[in-house]
């Protein structure tokens, strides 16, 4: 009998482990009670630190918020960065990333995507008056970007001449240019307006250049959870259809939607 008992209790572990295994995202959040979400706390207009409330604000931390209250759980934020922000989802650290993140096929190893939430192209901050307008000018020069981004790898494709200087987060890459040690900072549009419009005296800088790369913004996923995959693109879908979406972004990008861009819709 206590034989019978052991290996009863041995049969029952398994069925809890495996159960436990077999959770998926979504009952772990709501059991919880709170989604855990990496953004990062240095990228203006998108995840950053209020100085007045010390506090992280910005669009991506307001993606975050609408998700959670769909979810009907509370939110709590972990900040990542372009060097960790996969491995931190992977490993289970987080639950969610919305962390200025390209979509890539490469990703795809580790992590799933939610569909495109957000579009923007890579520029180059320069200082105003530099006579550098293009990557076509970098040949030979010092340029700013983060480790880890997909912004590294794109500027030394489109400039391979340039002397690429990688840093841990962009407000240190754009000290850099105001220290003159580099002569530009390259990464997506969106995060250079950011950079600018924090900056003391905005009207030094420029962006500049065309587009030389394109950068389709996904929130990151555990890998092979459709329901919770699901989940969030069909939230994505609500946030457009209900026009918070529209209204997240004039509130932070300070101007409406450009026309001819909108969210992957799929039917309800």
């Amino acid at each position: 009998m206590k034989r019978l008992s052991v290996v009863l209790a041995l049969v029952l572990a398994l069925v809890f482990s495996v159960s436990a295994a077999n959770a998926g995202k979504m009952e772990e959040i709501k059991e919880r009670g709170t989604l855990i979400c990496g953004v990062k706390d240095s990228v203006n207009l998108f995840g950053f630190v209020d100085p007045d409330t010390n506090e992280l604000v910005g669009f991506d931390v307001d993606i975050c918020k609408y998700i959670a209250s769909k979810l009907g759980v509370d939110v709590e934020f972990k900040v990542v960065t372009s060097k960790n922000r996969i491995p931190m989802l992977a490993q289970g650290s987080v639950d969610m990333l919305a962390a200025t993140m390209t979509h890539k096929f490469s990703r795809d190893e580790k992590i799933d995507f939610s569909i495109t939430y957000f579009m923007d192209g890579q520029k180059l901050l320069v200082e105003k008056g530099s006579g550098i307008m293009s990557t076509d000018d970098l040949a030979g020069k010092k340029v700013g970007t983060v480790k880890g981004s997909t912004s590294e790898k794109n500027i030394k494709t489109a400039q391979p001449k340039a002397h690429v200087i990688s840093f841990d987060e962009y407000p240190q890459a754009f000290q850099a240019l105001k220290q003159g040690k580099v002569v530009a900072v390259t990464t997506d549009s969106g995060i250079l307006a950011g950079l600018k419009a924090g900056d003391d005296h905005p009207e030094n800088w420029e962006i500049v250049g065309e587009f030389f790369s394109a950068e389709p913004y996904g929130l990151g996923v555990p890998e092979n959870d459709s329901d919770f995959r699901d989940f969030v693109n069909k939230t994505l879908n609500e946030m457009w259809l209900d026009g918070t979406y529209h209204q997240l972004f004039k509130k932070w990008m300070g101007y409406d939607l450009p026309a001819g861009w909108e969210i992957e819709q799929w039917p309800m």
